[in-house]
């Protein structure tokens, strides 16, 4: 066991290649999904303290954080290369894409990474839908999370708990609400749709967000449409207690959510 651990974090490790070999994106697909016309979300920047995220946003409203942490060694370890060289062999737990289902699937990393990465079809279902969030298995996963510098604000009473997670273009999941946290794009780019918790949105719990955003949303009056916003790497978003939110990974996306619990 110890020396199975020696090896994981010697492989998360390994010298970073010199400036400019990386491949673009991390190795990562990029995808064709659009995205909005005008990020309605408000944005912050590293100026932003403690105490005016307390007032302004922690039970209020979402924001968008740029800059906040710097999270250049955490990404050049979720390139496409050394993940599969890390965790290649391991076993992850996929979900299904749909708001009320909770059917589970374990595959082998490198085969969720090479066979189920193809970009979402607008035709299938959220349970038919299976991609890799949240289920991680902290043992395996956790010489990785060390590396990550999660966003330095938290409210009172919390624990953060992370979820790490890896989709393929179109993918998403469609509305749902929980507690509050904080989730950062690492590659890729990831489209958020937002209502506060007295705006109930119209959608099918078992429709893919792709779906929803093809035949639901080109019907809503701008008065009914949601807070949105698309998140690049290094971007942070932070979303309140309750609020309903649906996601849309424009292109193969790495990310991370900060939950707080």
């Amino acid at each position: 066991m110890a020396a199975a651990r020696l090896a994981l974090v010697l492989a998360l490790c390994w010298a970073r290649p010199a400036a400019g070999s990386d491949a673009p994106g991390g190795g990562w697909p990029a995808g064709a999904v659009p995205e909005e016309e005008r990020c309605t979300v408000e944005r912050a920047d590293a100026s932003l303290t403690a105490s005016v995220f307390l007032r302004r946003f922690a039970f209020s409203r979402p924001v968008v954080i740029r800059g906040l942490t710097d999270n250049a060694a955490f990404r050049a370890l979720c390139t496409r290369d050394k993940l599969l060289a890390a965790f290649g062999a391991h076993a992850v737990r996929l979900s299904t894409a749909n708001t009320y289902s909770y059917r589970k699937v374990d595959v082998p990393f490198q085969q969720y990474v090479e066979e189920q990465l193809q970009p979402q079809d607008p035709a299938r279902l959220g349970s038919d839908t299976l991609y890799f969030f949240g289920d991680n298995n902290f043992t395996e996963w956790g010489p990785l999370f060390q590396h990550y510098v999660p966003p330095p604000f938290r409210l009172p009473g919390t624990s953060a708990a992370y979820s790490f997670g890896i989709a393929g273009p179109g993918s998403g999941v469609p509305f749902h609400w929980h507690g509050p946290g904080f989730s950062e794009v690492i590659f890729g780019r990831k489209r958020w749709f937002l209502y506060p918790p007295d705006h109930t949105p119209h959608f099918h719990p078992n429709e893919t967000t792709l779906a929803w955003l093809q035949h639901t949303y080109p019907r809503l009056p701008p008065a009914q449409r949601p807070l949105e916003c698309t998140l690049r790497p290094g971007e942070a978003l932070y979303f309140p207690e309750r609020w309903w939110h649906a996601t849309l990974n424009l292109d193969t996306s790495v990310f991370i959510s900060t939950f707080l619990g």
